[in-house]
């Protein structure tokens, strides 16, 4: 048997608030999805993005508490362009989300910027800068 990694999953503290940052990355959940305890989103690539509430997760395990003193993950989006990395940090810093680094052209050759989740997850936006 072959496995295949097929998804990420996120716990969300407020379903609402998470899938409204995810929508300024391009993700499209149907606006019920606010209200759901599971929602997930196949991407092109393939790879499944999914969150559950941490009232959902302690369903399932009664002894889960939420991760303090840093993040556990990170994901990433790439932008495409240079530009589209500094418009996707002004865009999601506008709405009122938290910019953790300003974009700067990194030394490995990229455009690159990081945000934080509602849930405080950093979200990096990059681009190559050979475009």
């Amino acid at each position: 048997m072959t496995m295949q990694f097929s998804a990420v999953g996120l716990v969300a503290e407020d379903m609402a608030a998470t899938l409204a940052f995810y929508r300024l990355l391009g993700l499209d959940f149907p606006a019920d999805a606010d209200a759901e305890p599971h929602v997930d989103v196949l991407l092109p690539s393939g790879v499944r993005l999914m969150w559950d509430t941490a009232e959902t997760v302690r369903s399932i395990d009664p002894t889960w508490t939420s991760p303090s003193g840093g993040h556990r993950v990170a994901l990433a989006f790439d932008c495409g362009t240079p530009a589209a990395v500094d418009s996707a940090y002004a865009e999601i810093t506008a709405a009122g989300h938290d910019g953790h680094h300003e974009p700067w052209d990194a030394f490995w050759g990229q455009r690159y910027a990081t945000v934080l989740d509602p849930d405080g997850n950093p979200v990096d936006l990059f681009a190559s800068l050979t475009t």
